[in-house]
C-alpha cells in the first residue's frame, strides 16, 4: 500500500522489505499486505478445463487406418477387440554417462527372451558400461503402456540394473529448423503420441536421456553408486577446465601473433 511492492504467495518467505510506513520511524511494512495470489493457480485450472475428451473406438480405428496407410516399413498398428491397440516405437538412447550392468553375463538368447529369464539376477557382480552413443531400440508396445514401463523395458533389454529414476523419456520434435525436447510424464502413453504424430520420425521421435531435473531420489541409491557419480562428475569437471584452458591458450597465441605482425607495419 505504501512502497507498492508486490510478490507471489510462494515467494513470501524470501522477501525482506526495507521500506517504512509513513509517520513511523521503526515500523516495517508487512509482506501480507502486498501479496498476489499464486501465479500457477489459474493456469492449472484452465489446463484441466480444456483437457480433451479421450477418443472413441471409432476415432481410434480411423486414426490407425490413416497411420497404416502412411507406413513404409511394415511396422503397422493393430486394433484389438477390446479397443486397445498395439504398435512399434523407436527410442534413441542418448546417454552421456555409463550405466551399471552385471559383470561376466553372456548375451541374452532367444530362449532367455521367450522364457523371460532375467540374467541380471544371476550374479551380484557389477560393472560400468557406456552404451553406444545414439543407439536405437525398437519396442513393440500397447496403447496402455506408459512411459514408466517403456523406460523399465529398455533397461531390462540392455540388462541395466540402475534405478529407473535416473532416466527420463523425451519426445523430440523439429519445428522451424530447431530441435525441441520435452520431457514426458511417467503416466503418458507413447504409442498414442506416435499415433497422433504419424509414422514419420522427423515429426516426432522418442529419446532416452539422463534425468537431470532434480527429481531423482538420491536416497534410493547405494553408497558405491553415489561415489561413482562423484567420480564421473569430477572427471567431467576436469575435462571442461582443460577445454577452457586450451581455448584461451589458442586465443592468446593468435593475439600474440597478430601483435607481432602489427609491430612491423607503420601506424
Amino acid at each position: 500500500a505504501d512502497c507498492r511492492y508486490t510478490c507471489h504467495q510462494e515467494c513470501r518467505s524470501l522477501i525482506q522489505l526495507d521500506c517504512r510506513r509513513p509517520g513511523q520511524g521503526q515500523g516495517q511494512l508487512s509482506p501480507e499486505s502486498t501479496l498476489l495470489p499464486p501465479c500457477s493457480q489459474n493456469v492449472t485450472q484452465t489446463v484441466e478445463e480444456e483437457k480433451p475428451e479421450p477418443p472413441t473406438v471409432q476415432e481410434i480405428k480411423q486414426k490407425i487406418e490413416k497411420y497404416n496407410a502412411r507406413v513404409t516399413n511394415c511396422l503397422l498398428m493393430k486394433l484389438n477387440e477390446d479397443g486397445t491397440y498395439t504398435g512399434f516405437i523407436k527410442v534413441h538412447l542418448k546417454l552421456r554417462r555409463p550405466v551399471t550392468v552385471p559383470a561376466g553375463i553372456r548375451p541374452q538368447s532367444i530362449y532367455d527372451a521367450l522364457k523371460e529369464v532375467n540374467l541380471a539376477e544371476m550374479t551380484d557382480k557389477r560393472t560400468s558400461f557406456y552404451l553406444p552413443l545414439d543407439a536405437i531400440k525398437q519396442l513393440h508396445i500397447s496403447s496402455t503402456t506408459t512411459v514408466s514401463e517403456v523406460i523399465q523395458g529398455l533397461l531390462k533389454k540392455f540388462m541395466v540394473v540402475d534405478n529407473p529414476q535416473k532416466f527420463a523419456l523425451f519426445k523430440e520434435m523439429r519445428k522451424d529448423g530447431q530441435v525441441l525436447f520435452q520431457k514426458l510424464p511417467l503416466t503418458e502413453y507413447p504409442l498414442y503420441l506416435r499415433l497422433l504424430a504419424g509414422p514419420d520420425t522427423d515429426v516426432l521421435s522418442f529419446v532416452l536421456k539422463e534425468n537431470e531435473t532434480g527429481e531423482v531420489e538420491w536416497d534410493a541409491f547405494s553408497i558405491p553408486e553415489l561415489q561413482n557419480f562423484l567420480m564421473i562428475l569430477d572427471k567431467e569437471e576436469k575435462d571442461k577446465i582443460q577445454q577452457v584452458h586450451r581455448k584461451y591458450e589458442r586465443f592468446k597465441q593468435r593475439l600474440q601473433q597478430t601483435l607481432k605482425e602489427a609491430r612491423g607495419k607503420p601506424g
